[in-house]
């Protein structure tokens, strides 16, 4: 009796074939911070439940909203500057009076200010994608588990929580590269009932465990429970 990752191979013949697995979740997302923060919500009421537009973390974002609006001001303030200038320069170019020392100081009192425009956009597309990112909302998945704790202090990348597709399940066995070609065109049964299911996906580079083995995954459309034992056989009928 030899053991695997994941499944345990009971028979292995060219009429059938045997394995174990457990039946996980499709797809496992960690949802990591983009941005820096104080948490001030953590919601762990929501843990081991199906998100619906639901908030899972909210992160301090009033000095940001705060610079925000000063921005905004800023900008324009510096929009109306810049049409003065703008005026200034044409009224200057039309005056063959005016040395060309005295237009071109005119125009860069408004290239100047069109520069300190273009930084300010810059700014404030920084903090709206910083604001946006300090409240986190998802709106569907299962939430499997929320590390971030009110009053924790986050830096970019630390991991947030973690959520999981529930409509799809998968399993995942290691099948000896001697058998995989006696399996692909046979009938998967699920625990001794035949399927329509097929092989998802064959991995053909042999695991870094099962030397011997490539890893073999089965996609389960809307299971109902996850984490059970679940028996594969492949067979001809």
């Amino acid at each position: 009796m030899k053991f695997f990752l994941f499944s345990l191979i009971i028979v292995s013949t060219l009429s059938s074939i045997e394995f174990y697995a457990k039946l996980e979740p499709l797809e496992t997302n960690n949802i990591k911070s983009e941005v820096s923060g104080k948490v001030i919500f953590s919601n762990s009421k929501i843990e081991g439940l199906q998100a619906n537009n639901t908030t899972i973390i909210r992160i301090d974002d009033t000095l940001d909203k705060i610079e925000l609006k000063q921005i905004n001001q800023k900008l324009k303030l510096t929009s109306k500057m810049i049409e003065i200038e703008d005026k200034n320069y044409k009224r200057l170019k039309s005056i063959k009076t005016k040395s060309i020392f005295d237009k071109d100081n005119q125009l860069l009192k408004s290239l100047n200010l069109k520069s300190i425009k273009t930084d300010l956009e810059f700014r404030k597309m920084r903090l709206i994608y910083i604001i946006k990112n300090k409240k986190l909302i998802e709106n569907d998945g299962y939430i499997y588990n929320i590390y971030a704790k009110k009053g924790d202090y986050l830096n970019p990348g630390t991991l947030l929580y973690t959520t999981k597709d529930l409509t799809k399940g998968k399993l995942e066995i290691f099948i000896s590269i001697n058998d995989i070609d006696n399996i692909k065109n046979k009938n998967i049964f699920i625990n001794d009932e035949r399927t329509n299911l097929k092989i998802n996906k064959i991995y053909k580079i042999s695991d870094s465990k099962n030397i011997s083995s490539y890893k073999v995954e089965i996609i389960i459309p809307n299971p109902k429970k996850f984490s059970k034992l679940v028996k594969i056989n492949f067979k001809n009928i």
